[in-house]
């Protein structure tokens, strides 16, 4: 069955002037721009793409990754607000992912990263973010076991740690104690399960992945650094946020924390199409 905000493997039916069509089994046949079939691949062939709607609300196939798809949270980047409508969030795709004001807990601005989930508005059917994050999550009761491994995603800090989301699914809670060095909204690590207590609350641990994911983000800019010698590593505060998260593991915006950390330091410093190893006048 073919879903709306889901990856799927469809098979290519034929060839026309806006690109392929897919068979979208009982969505019918989906158009894949002709800008996104790979080189190579042919009429009868298979190929896994991602399903939403493009600016004029059809519904398309594309071979882009979105940051998250349906019913995945994840960091975000709000790249622009229009008042009386919502933000909209950069997710990977070329169209934005709106949040309605009716799906903010606040109003964000231009610029801010904010935590979100990708659900499916009922009533428009569109996909959509929502920063009510309480609304979407899973109500039943968690069944994890002491010492499982989990995937989290950073949502919040509280007074006593940070609030995290769980498999996409659960609240849980990282101790302050836990961390080795703050955390950023919208960073994503490993962990275990602590313990789940009586009233389903669940407290959570790093695991030395974690740790080594999360903790050293400037260590690992320098090592890069480093490791190239004279050259210019080509990132900065322009770089795409996959490239980042791909590179480094982390959010683009702790990212960007960590450089200005390294340029206040004067370990680095910005050069033409990058940053490099700081240079002595």
């Amino acid at each position: 069955m073919s879903v709306l905000g889901k990856k799927h493997t469809l098979t290519i039916l034929h060839e026309a002037t806006p690109g392929f069509y897919l068979d979208g089994m009982e969505l019918g046949e989906i158009l894949l721009p002709g800008k996104y079939m790979p080189a190579g691949i042919n009429v009868g062939d298979s190929l896994e793409v991602f399903l939403y709607q493009d600016s004029e609300d059809r519904l398309v196939a594309t071979t882009q990754t979105p940051y998250a798809t349906l019913g995945q949270v994840a960091g975000f980047e709000v790249v622009g607000v229009r008042p009386g409508i919502g933000a909209f969030l950069n997710w990977g795709l070329e169209k934005d992912l709106l949040v309605p004001l009716r799906e903010q807990t606040r109003h964000p601005e231009v610029g801010e990263w904010i935590v979100a989930m990708v659900v499916l508005d009922e009533v428009s059917g569109r996909l959509m973010g929502t920063m009510r994050l309480q609304r979407y999550l899973d109500k039943t009761e968690p069944k994890y076991e002491p010492g499982q491994a989990v995937d989290l995603v950073i949502a919040e800090e509280t007074d006593l740690g940070f609030k995290a989301v769980i498999n996409h699914l659960h609240w849980g809670l990282l101790y302050k104690s836990e961390i080795a060095s703050p955390l950023v909204a919208g960073d994503e690590l490993s962990g275990f399960i602590r313990l789940v207590r009586p009233d389903g609350k669940i407290d959570l641990r790093l695991d030395a992945s974690g740790y080594d994911r999360v903790r050293p983000i400037a260590d690992q800019i320098m090592a890069a650094i480093l490791a190239a010698g004279d050259s210019t590593l080509p990132y900065g505060d322009k770089t795409d946020p996959s490239v980042i998260r791909e590179q480094f593991g982390t959010s683009k915006k702790a990212f960007k924390q960590a450089l200005g950390k390294l340029l206040r330091q004067r370990r680095i410093e910005l050069a033409e199409g990058g940053i490099r190893r700081f240079r002595k006048p």
